[in-house]
Order: C-alpha cells, then sequence, then structure tokens
C-alpha cells in the first residue's frame, strides 16, 4: 500500500506538459513551488503500514485537494469534479499531464483524513506556515508574538428539541429492531410523527400547556417502544448488538433527561455535541464544540486550530494552543495577547498580555494589546469564507480534524491573495502604469 510513483507511461512521452500550456504565474502555481511536498509526502508514506495491493493515491494529491477544499469552501465531491475543470488545480496537485477524469472517489478523502489523524493533518498546516515564510508573507520573528482566541465551531446538526430528539431516537429503533430480527408489539409509525407535528403547531401558538401534555405522550410512546426492544434484547449477538446496546444507551438519555439539565445529548448521531454560550445577542446558544485560534500579531496567518472538547474555561485551553502554535510555527512563543476570558493563567516561559491590563504597560505593548481585535476578522472570515462555521466530520476525531484544515484554508487564501496582487503589481509596472512606459518608449 506504498504510495503511487510519479513516473510518466509510455504513451505520455510525445503529449505536451501542463505546465507548457498555462501561465506559469498564475497564483496556484507559485505557491505549488513554494509548498514542500516532499515534507508531506514523507509524512503520509508512514501512515501505510503493507506493502501489498494496490498502490495508493498520490500523497501529493490528497494534500493538495484538502488545500482546495478548505480554502474554497467545497465538499468532498465538488473539490474533485472542480479538481477535473480545472488545470491549475490539476498542476498545483502534482499532475504532469491534462487528466479528464476524476483522480478519485470522494469517498477516499474521508479514508485519508482518518489514515492521516490529527498529527498527519497539522503537517499540512506547518507547510503552509513554511510557504508563507519563503515567500516572504510571515517573518520568523513574527512567529514568536501571538494572538489567541476561542470561536465555537457548529456541528452539522439540526436545532435540538426534545420532539425531535424523541422521534429521531424511535425512527432508529424501529429500523434497528428491523435489522436485527426483532418484532415489535407496535411501532407507532403513523402517531408519532403526528404528535411531533402538534408539539411544533403549540410551540408557536404559545400554548405551552398542551406542547407539555403532548410531548408527554410522545415521551411514553417512544419508551414503550425502548421497552419492548430491550425484552428482546438478549436475541441479538456479535456486531449488532453492540450498535443495538450504543443506541438503547442514547435513547435512554433522551427519555431521562430534562430541560435544566446538565450533559445533555444534543443530538443522537453526534453524543459529543455541546451547548456552548458565548454571550452572543443574535445566537445565544451555539451547538458544536470550542476551538481554539493561534495568528500571528501583525500578518494574520493561523499557526494552530485545535479543538476543545468538553467546553472547558478558555483560560485553561491557553497552554494547549500555545504548545501547538510553538511546534508548527518552530520557534517557542514569547508573547500572547488575549482578551479577558483568559484572566488568572500564566504560562511559563510566555508573556501573557490581556485586553484589560493597566500595570506596566508601554507605549509599544499598548499597541500589541490594541492589535488583539484582529483575530475575531480572522475567525470571521474562516467561517464565511471557509468551512468553519458547520462541520460536517465525524465524532471527535473529527472535530480537531477540521479544525486544523479550516487554519491551513485560511492560509492558502492569504498566501494566494499576495501572490495575485504581486502578480497583478509586476502587470501594471510591465505595461508602465507604474514608473512609465516600458515598451516602445521614445
Amino acid at each position: 500500500m506504498g504510495p503511487k510513483p510519479m513516473t510518466p507511461a509510455s504513451g505520455e512521452l510525445f503529449r505536451q506538459t501542463l505546465r507548457e500550456q498555462i501561465n506559469l504565474k498564475h497564483p496556484l502555481v507559485r505557491l505549488a513551488d513554494l509548498i514542500d511536498w516532499e515534507r508531506i509526502e514523507a509524512v503520509c508514506a508512514t501512515r501505510f503500514a503493507s506493502r501489498r495491493g494496490r498502490p495508493a493515491t498520490a500523497p501529493r494529491l490528497i494534500a493538495g485537494l484538502l488545500y482546495l477544499q478548505h480554502a474554497f469552501d467545497l465538499s468532498d465531491e465538488d473539490v474533485v469534479w472542480g479538481w477535473v475543470e480545472n488545470p491549475y488545480w490539476q498542476v498545483f496537485t502534482g499532475e504532469t499531464y491534462l487528466r479528464i477524469e476524476p483522480p478519485i472517489d470522494p469517498s477516499s478523502l474521508t479514508r485519508w483524513r482518518q489514515r492521516l489523524g490529527e498529527e498527519g493533518i497539522e503537517e499540512l498546516l506547518a507547510a503552509t506556515i513554511a510557504a508563507a515564510q519563503r515567500s516572504g508573507a510571515v517573518r520568523k520573528s513574527s512567529l514568536k508574538t501571538v494572538i489567541v482566541d476561542t470561536t465555537v465551531m457548529p456541528k452539522a446538526v439540526a436545532h435540538p428539541t426534545d420532539s425531535r430528539l424523541l422521534e429521531r431516537s424511535r425512527e432508529h429503533l424501529v429500523r434497528a429492531a428491523g435489522q436485527c430480527g426483532l418484532k415489535l408489539r407496535q411501532n407507532y409509525n403513523r402517531e408519532a410523527p403526528r404528535l411531533a407535528l402538534q408539539i411544533g403547531r403549540y410551540a408557536h401558538a404559545r400554548q405551552f400547556k398542551r406542547m407539555n401534555k403532548t410531548l408527554r405522550t410522545l415521551r411514553s410512546r417512544v419508551g414503550r417502544v425502548w421497552r419492548d426492544i430491550d425484552r428482546q434484547r438478549d436475541r441479538v449477538t456479535g456486531a449488532d448488538r453492540i450498535k443495538l446496546d450504543d443506541l438503547m444507551a442514547r435513547t435512554q438519555r433522551i427519555l431521562a433527561q430534562r430541560p435544566k439539565d446538565k450533559h445533555k445529548l444534543y443530538a443522537l448521531h453526534a453524543p459529543e455535541v455541546e451547548c456552548i454560550s458565548k454571550g452572543k445577542a443574535r445566537t445565544p446558544y451555539e451547538f458544536g464544540v470550542k476551538v481554539s485560534i493561534t495568528t500571528t500579531l501583525k500578518e494574520g496567518f493561523v499557526l494552530g486550530a485545535r479543538s476543545m472538547p468538553g467546553n472547558p474555561y478558555d483560560g485553561h485551553t491557553l497552554p494547549e494552543a500555545l504548545e501547538q502554535a510553538a511546534i508548527l510555527g518552530d520557534p517557542a512563543i514569547e508573547t500572547a495577547v488575549v482578551d479577558r476570558g483568559y484572566r488568572g493563567v500564566e504560562v511559563p516561559g510566555t508573556r501573557i498580555l490581556r485586553s484589560d491590563q493597566r500595570q506596566g504597560v508601554t507605549k509599544g505593548l499598548k499597541a500589541m494589546i490594541k492589535r488583539r481585535s484582529a483575530i475575531e476578522s480572522t475567525i470571521g472570515h474562516m467561517k464565511s469564507d471557509g468551512k468553519l462555521d458547520r462541520n460536517w466530520l465525524k465524532g471527535q476525531l473529527g472535530d480537531a480534524l477540521h479544525a486544523i484544515l479550516c487554519g491551513a484554508g485560511y492560509n492558502i487564501r492569504l498566501l494566494l491573495r499576495r501572490l495575485r496582487r504581486f502578480y497583478a503589481y509586476v502587470l501594471m509596472f510591465m505595461v508602465g502604469v507604474i514608473g512609465g512606459p516600458r515598451f516602445g518608449a521614445a
């Protein structure tokens, strides 16, 4: 299962290469020359334990597709089919000749993300930081002073209402019973959806007594299905028993939880989802996971993005965030600028500057503290232009991978914007817009 060797076939020796047909000054082509693909391939090669079977897909192709996916906010299917239509994307991923068919099945990206894991995906983020240093967009001294803040990465779940959770639990229980060969006394396939619909209508009309009465009826119906399956659970064995036990445990949590309880289950398929309040007027509660973002103070490049399950206090996330930024950016972090949510936290070897700090603040430190709010626009662009606003990956591992890839995608967009501006400046200089005419001047 080793990586596929990048050697052209004999039938392609007389074909014209892609680089001979495109503009080599295009930002994507220049960015491809800045990224250390050999480092990424070396990391990916360690994820293959067996040398038997069909050769694996080229690691550069997978890394390039992940970069493009999170830089342009695309799904797995869209990035694969967009690759077929865009020759510059093919050059960016290391193709020598034009291809007119999809390079991989979109589902391969899921398996590659799981195979690389959190450490492998962090190498993709580290490669963008190294490319920024080669291009001159980031100085090595800038990596020692960072801004740290936290945000919520929402999960791809529906708004968790009690009626919807109960109805979804009943649907899954009935389906699981059919797959395991269990015969139910009654499945309530007609009554339960009608009750769930009626609960929504009562809530809209603000008739809460009727709503609560109908909700109790729906909960009793789901409980009957759960108890009916529980009596026959011993007849199921093997892998089906494991899946059934997990579904029964989650349904039991939904049946027992009440509105004021803590550690509730907000999604049947995603038990890791948490309810987080960041004090926003428009969205007082968000359902997902807390993510810590670390950027450079001046340039705004992302040095670290780590998911923090369990909704910890912001100050308790600071050591992990600085550790990740120091590993990926190489130099140790000397100064970290944070907001008031990080009060009372000190990290050995790192000076912490808070936005409410007044004692011992010189003019230079005051300018650094004032610069702290720049990370808010970075987080906003990661959500509006990237994929941080909705996470579709499964489990806590999916949360960690998605956060890191969103940071890598943001760095790719910054690098492309810088290269695009430089290319436009060169064009204007060549045609004489800047500094007078250059061709045919009298």
